[in-house]
């Protein structure tokens, strides 16, 4: 029995707990992404599935201890997107709330709890058209046995990291971050598109998005590489380079403080769980992250090679970004550069060097892609 008890409408308030701050929806072909903002951490219990009785469908809950809904979400969120009908809160106990969806289908599903604000993401799987409509093949993205991608590869994302109300890191004479990035990510997607690829990029203006909306816009588009592009910062001024991410079990210090400021949190936050969540992530996409990664590092540094004065090669590194978490295909962050120093943040206000690490991070694309091009014909029967 999935319990919202409305005798606790009229309850007094416990002290102490938190509230649901948003619920926010987005429906694509074959999943469907909710998120709960929380203005407190709460311990999320185990997801339960019900199966559909009479007068009801198939369900889904999960209780937030610690967290209070009040009257707010009464009507609750309609989805009616095929997969999910709705969302409802309610109070279970006095301090415990409850979250139910309402199904239509259902294939899978995953549930993350992120911070920077707190909130729980509920990804539900399936195929939410009629099996006998299908017009296009339902099938997800596979590999074959020996790892190589068995989607050909056509589908760019660019995510020009921060925007609007996030500015980033403020650099050198003020340069901001998400200045930066987008200006990259204009000059590389004209780059892809002159080679053949499709481009979708998750802000082409200077605007707010949280991480659940970019990479919710990059399933949507049924992307096949992502690329989040960045810009550091030290509080060492000396501090310079370039570096290239892409998530793995493994971090290390300075991957952590990296992720830390990426992810919008304090660097104590970037706990055992987010680890965790990082493992969770080596089986689905990790192997062809880490060849994505070695193959822009290597086209960077030979684009890069003619500028003198360049930023120094800080390799290709590991950390748990929530951005790459958070994509289903092979995805990397590149750092292009150390805003709070002098030399690295002129080269960023520098179009031509712009140019060259965006056709560097381009030519890493494209022989990748032909490399598993090549692979997957010659495993072809």
């Amino acid at each position: 029995m999935v319990s919202l008890l409305p005798a606790l409408l009229g309850a007094e308030r416990p002290p102490g707990l938190g509230d649901v701050a948003d619920v926010r929806t987005w429906s694509h072909p074959d999943y469907t992404r909710v998120v709960i903002e929380l203005t407190e951490p709460a311990e999320a219990g185990d997801v339960q599935r019900l199966a559909a009785a009479a007068g009801q469908s198939e369900r889904l809950y999960l209780d937030l201890d610690g967290i209070w809904v009040g009257r707010r979400w009464l009507a609750g969120v309609d989805v009616n997107d095929g997969l999910l009908q709705r969302v409802r809160l309610g109070q279970n106990t006095k301090r415990r709330a409850r979250v139910v969806l309402d199904l239509e289908r259902i294939d899978r599903y995953r549930v993350l709890q992120l911070r920077g604000p707190d909130r729980v993401v509920i990804d539900v799987y399936g195929d939410r058209r009629d099996p006998e409509t299908l017009e296009w093949s339902t099938s997800s993205r596979s590999t074959d046995r020996l790892g190589v991608a068995a989607k050909p590869i056509r589908t760019v994302i660019l995510d020009p990291g921060h925007g609007g109300r996030d500015p980033g890191a403020i650099g050198h004479k003020g340069l901001r971050e998400k200045d930066v990035n987008l200006r990259l990510a204009r000059k590389l997607e004209r780059i892809l598109l002159q080679r053949g690829f499709r481009v979708v990029a998750t802000r082409t203006t200077d605007r707010s998005l949280d991480l659940e909306e970019r990479t919710a816009i990059a399933e949507a588009a049924g992307g096949d590489l992502f690329i989040s592009l960045h810009a550091n910062a030290s509080p060492r001024r000396k501090t310079r380079g370039l570096e290239i991410y892409y998530l793995d079990e493994k971090d290390h210090r300075h991957s952590t403080e990296v992720a830390a400021r990426e992810n919008g949190i304090p660097r104590s936050e970037v706990d055992t769980l987010q680890r965790t969540l990082a493992r969770f992530r080596v089986a689905e996409a990790s192997v062809h992250s880490a060849e994505l990664a070695a193959a822009v590092h290597d086209s960077v540094l030979a684009s890069l090679g003619r500028k003198r004065g360049g930023p120094p090669d800080l390799g290709v590194k590991t950390g748990p970004f929530y951005v790459l978490f958070l994509s289903s295909m092979p995805a990397i962050l590149v750092e292009s550069g150390f805003l709070t120093n002098p030399s690295d943040a002129r080269l960023l206000n520098d179009d031509a060097f712009l140019d060259a690490l965006a056709a560097g991070i381009a030519g890493g694309l494209e022989h990748y892609r032909r490399s598993a091009e090549q692979l997957s014909a010659k495993r072809a029967p």
